[in-house]
């Protein structure tokens, strides 16, 4: 018998040119890109709300960013551009890939005293010492290589003692966990090839959803649109949705790994080896935010962040200083990797009260209970499944880009992870969006269109 192509026997509720499916910072680029080109476009996206996995909190009339927060590295990114364009108020805030030092860090020692001035800064050396023997460990490493195994690589190079190279052993391990949500032993050698930054950071005092805000603006968004179904053929798409179907001639999909990996999510006929094989290859992290709002100050003053050293600080060890962005003294941490994993059936209550407990080792008795705290469960999020992906084991960087392979010249994949240069970014979902649009189109189109005036 015959097989017949649903593309050519469905009946649409809505027919167009093309179809994006996800109204983050990737898909609304990529949209408002298509749209400015004279294209018919329809974004459909699960959530009630626009933005993806940049979210601002504004429960008691305070901002808070659960997803996104910085722009990392100002110089040359067009996430800045667009905010500059948009009119979007930015504070400086640079946490520099975890940096060892160059802002106030005050860190504390295994025992919970305060380490002296020049014991902090004979700590950033080695650190420094390490990372650059650590280029080279990367660089000679076996394709399945660890984050661990170069790190230990580029540690053994040293004559240190075993207290001095524990103390850089740890800080290898949280920056791994910080920068990428995930156990050292499960992230490529490769994994953090992207941790570099160009210019200072900033953040949003007013909310990084402005941003998305200011990009969706015009655009035909149908949310809380759950896309099951993607068949794509020669003839276009048919995309099913709860409330029907859209046939286009091509697709954007900008849903996270997690759900492009899911069973939620359908692609029939199912992906290329090359791009299913990159797919597979990355994962999504555990990281969540912890955001604690104090009755008063009870750190010292000029403190960006806090740091603890020793095995008391396996889960908390960095406190940023958040008390500048709107004057309410508030401390951020993040649970990353293992911890997230831990917590993640936790109240709110458990974990709040966990990280005081740190606290107050530290400061003792000046640590008050918070006025209010905000604990994200992006693991949780059904159309998010972590909060952004990293390469496992096996994984090259090339996956990336080729997670973003057109397919039969009518789908086209982006987001975060499909950015080799700098994933895990907004900007990187950016970048992909633009790139999305442009294959859609058959040709260039400037990336300023993004945010120009019209």
């Amino acid at each position: 018998m015959d097989t017949v192509d649903p593309v050519d026997t469905v009946d649409p509720v809505d027919t167009v040119d093309t179809v994006v499916i996800g109204a983050g910072v990737a898909g609304l680029t990529a949209a408002r890109l298509l749209t400015r080109a004279g294209r018919r476009v329809v974004v459909l996206e699960a959530r009630d709300r626009v933005g993806g996995r940049v979210w601002t909190d504004r429960a008691g009339g305070r901002v808070t960013d659960l997803g996104a927060s910085w722009i990392h590295g100002i110089d040359g990114s067009p996430v800045a551009a667009a905010a500059a364009a948009f009119g979007l108020r930015t504070t400086e805030f640079t946490v520099g890939g975890y940096q060892p030092d160059s802002r106030p860090i005050a860190y504390y020692g295994p025992d919970g005293q305060p380490l002296s001035a020049p014991a902090a800064h004979r700590f950033a050396e080695d650190i420094r010492a390490v990372d650059a023997r650590l280029l080279g460990a990367i660089a000679e490493s076996a394709p399945h290589a660890s984050y661990r195994d170069v790190t230990e690589a580029a540690l053994g190079s040293t004559s240190w003692d075993e207290d001095r190279t524990e103390r850089v052993r740890e800080f290898l391990q949280h920056r791994t966990e910080e920068q990428y949500g995930v156990w050292i032993e499960d992230l490529a050698a490769h994994g953090l090839d992207d941790d570099s930054i160009d210019g200072d950071e900033v953040v949003f005092p007013d909310g990084y959803d402005m941003l998305a805000a200011h990009l969706a603006t015009g655009l035909d968004i149908r949310l809380e649109h759950v896309v099951s179904r993607v068949h794509w053929s020669g003839a276009g798409v048919i995309v099913t949705t709860e409330h029907g179907t859209h046939a286009a001639a091509g697709a954007v999909i900008t849903v996270p790994v997690g759900v492009l990996r899911s069973e939620d999510f359908v692609v029939e006929p199912p992906l290329p080896d090359r791009v299913a094989g990159a797919l597979g290859r990355l994962a999504m992290n555990a990281f969540e935010k912890v955001i604690l709002r104090f009755p008063s100050k009870f750190w010292d003053d000029e403190v960006y962040a806090i740091r603890q050293q020793g095995p008391e600080g396996a889960w908390w060890h960095s406190w940023y200083d958040l008390t500048p962005l709107h004057g309410t003294p508030t401390l951020l941490t993040f649970a990353a990797g293992p911890a997230a994993l831990a917590i993640r059936n936790w109240t709110d209550e458990r974990v709040v009260e966990s990280t005081l407990a740190q606290l107050r080792r530290l400061y003792g008795d000046r640590v008050e209970h918070p006025v209010s705290a905000h604990v994200t469960a992006w693991q949780d999020d059904p159309f998010a499944r972590g909060s952004y992906a990293y390469m496992t084991v096996g994984s090259t960087t090339e996956d990336h880009d080729a997670l973003a392979t057109p397919i039969g010249g009518v789908l086209h994949i982006a987001g975060e992870a499909t950015w080799s240069d700098d994933p895990a970014t907004v900007a990187a979902a950016m970048y992909s969006g633009h790139r999305a649009a442009s294959n859609v189109l058959g040709r260039p189109v400037a990336l300023d269109e993004i945010w120009a005036k019209r």
